[in-house]
């Protein structure tokens, strides 16, 4: 395995000890890291003693950090084989994973929309606010804000709707959404269009509109998957 990004390891900090979810988060976000910047490959084998040698962490915040990657999509369990990072979408597979948003999102709009209170229009407010603000680079420690903030809106919205399997069917999606960026090294490519489109969606759940809201959501999701097929690769 390519060495991920070394930084110190949180749990010698000071000889504090420090508890097993930390350790967790800190391997999957380093993790995370060497894969949306490219160092680690499509196809390449992820280690789970290598990594926590590499982290100086031991294997089990390792093994849990690569079950959550696991669910996002981005690295695979291989029977008797371990982890391995998977293939970069195809325009087959962007075109199936915008047709899935398609058939939830819209419905979440519509339904958080009709549920909606001035605390949870105040966090849709923020997310966008931090959508806007949040730096574009081309390595992911640049860009990491602005994918945070965009999830961070569209989790909110699939929340909002009060209805557990809709959420569980946009948990389902919300890592798989990201795979795009994976091995670009290119950043955030749409930005502006991205944020005119999640302000639009803001401004109808806004309104008090449900059905302005579907629409504003479907027309988002239609503008991404376009531009997310012509950056994919060729099948």
């Amino acid at each position: 395995m390519q060495r991920p990004s070394q930084s110190t390891s949180p749990g010698s900090r000071k000889g504090k000890p420090v508890s097993r979810q930390v350790l967790a988060d800190h391997v999957y976000e380093e993790l995370l890291e060497s894969l949306m910047d490219g160092r680690l490959e499509p196809g390449a084998t992820v280690s789970i003693d290598g990594t926590a040698r590499d982290l100086d962490v031991s294997p089990t915040p390792v093994r849990e950090a690569l079950a959550r990657l696991e669910h996002t999509g981005m690295v695979r369990r291989v029977a008797l084989k371990g982890y391995r990072v998977a293939p970069v979408f195809t325009r087959e597979d962007f075109a199936e994973l915008m047709e899935a948003r398609l058939a939830i999102e819209p419905v979440n709009a519509r339904l958080a929309c009709a549920r909606l209170t001035p605390e949870s229009l105040a966090q849709l407010e923020q997310a966008v606010t931090d959508l806007k603000t949040a730096p574009r680079g081309p390595s992911f420690a640049e860009f990491r804000d602005y994918l945070e903030a965009d999830e961070r809106f569209h989790r909110l919205i699939a929340e909002q709707t009060g209805n557990q399997f809709m959420v569980a069917a946009y948990a389902a999606l919300g890592g798989q959404v990201q795979r795009f960026r994976l091995f670009g090294g290119v950043g955030i490519t749409d930005a502006e269009n991205a944020i005119a489109e999640h302000q639009a969606v803001l401004d109808a759940m806004a309104s008090g509109d449900p059905e302005s809201a579907a629409a504003a959501m479907a027309e988002h999701v239609s503008k991404v998957r376009g531009r997310a097929i012509a950056d994919a690769p060729e099948a």
